[in-house]
């Protein structure tokens, strides 16, 4: 299945959020695509909000995974800066895949490979030229 939204403005990303958790349900995974600064972070930080999160949520962009505590576990994952699998072989990356906790995943090309096998919904974030955003979420 396949939704798509137009954002012009940070202040409707609430509603869309929420509409997107439920259209995941169950499987609770998200890989995250576009261009930087086309707001994947931003969406995230949305989607963390819906779930509860109170604390500061921020791209895990050195650390690769941040957690967040909410009415679920989520684990946020900045691919961006990864060279080869191998590499999220060392941080146990296979336990979070095998978890029922949220899984969010930015620059997930290099896992592109198992994104399938483990149920996740994809969505693409595009920057039209008047700054607005769509969101093209397919599950």
């Amino acid at each position: 299945m396949e939704q798509t939204w137009t954002v012009a403005h940070v202040d409707e990303l609430p509603q869309i959020a929420e509409q997107i958790l439920n259209a995941i349900s169950p499987t609770k995974k998200i890989a995250f695509y576009g261009q930087m600064g086309a707001g994947k972070t931003t969406l995230i930080k949305a989607l963390c909000l819906k779930l509860g999160v109170e604390e500061t949520t921020s791209s895990p962009t050195f650390s690769i995974v941040n957690a967040y505590k909410g009415i679920d576990t989520i684990y946020h994952f900045d691919l961006f800066r990864l060279n080869k699998m191998a590499e999220l072989q060392e941080i146990g990356f296979a336990e979070y895949l095998e978890s029922n906790h949220y899984l969010f995943i930015e620059w997930p090309e290099i896992i592109e490979s198992v994104l399938d096998e483990y149920g996740f919904a994809r969505i693409v974030l595009e920057t039209e030229n008047n700054a607005a955003r769509n969101i093209k979420l397919v599950y």
